[in-house]
């Protein structure tokens, strides 16, 4: 990878976090001006729990792949998949504590996006873009540059799932800064698909149809 690929990752990542700081802040803002709080079947709330789950084995996936390959681009875009998420995350799952919601919901995941009648995922695949108990044990059984392509194209199958979740977020949630945080991860994340299209191509690879 080049040094402007390197410093975009860097960059796109610093911007992220300082933008996350800031939202965390208004909607703690938010919490105390007596606006009434999102209900527990609201797209707010859906969208915060079901992210938070989709964020967290995004995180994941980024730290298997840091130790199965020595490649610093790859383990660069890893760590700051890792860090972006795991801040994310940790702001989804505070906004739930903020209104007073549980983290868990009876409702089937994607409920709140009209796709709750969609058949259960398989093998912990549990929405749509995330990687199969299978495929996370064979990513961690991979060194090298099988472990990057394959990290890569789970990846951005990943992303996939969470822009879609997020563009529905943009869509239906209520909270002006949950849409906000919502309508960056669809931008960050398409960013991102494009620069790991880029590194498969690199590798003599592509993204999984």
């Amino acid at each position: 990878m080049n040094r402007s690929h390197s410093g975009w990752i860097a960059g796109a990542a610093a911007a992220v976090l300082v933008a996350a700081g800031a939202i965390t802040y208004a909607v703690a803002e938010d919490g105390g001006s007596g606006v009434e709080p999102p209900a527990a079947d609201s797209a707010d709330a859906g969208f915060a729990r079901d992210m938070a789950v989709h964020h967290q084995q995004a995180v994941e996936m980024s730290y298997i792949v840091r130790d199965r390959t020595d490649d610093e681009d790859v383990r660069r875009l890893a760590y700051d998949i890792a860090q972006t998420q795991a801040s994310q995350r940790g702001m989804l799952l505070g906004w739930l504590d903020l209104w007073g919601l549980p983290k868990v919901s009876a409702d089937p995941p994607m409920t709140w996006m009209g796709m709750g009648s969609m058949p259960p995922g398989e093998d912990g695949a549990l929405m749509p873009g995330m990687a199969t108990n299978t495929e996370l044990k064979k990513l961690g059984e991979l060194n090298g540059r099988q472990a990057e392509v394959f990290f890569l194209q789970l990846m951005t199958d990943h992303h996939k799932g969470g822009v879609h979740m997020a563009e529905a977020c943009v869509d239906k949630c209520a909270v002006g800064v949950e849409k906000q945080l919502a309508r960056g991860m669809v931008e960050g994340q398409k960013s991102e698909m494009a620069l790991m299209a880029d590194m498969l191509e690199e590798r003599g690879a592509k993204p999984r149809p």
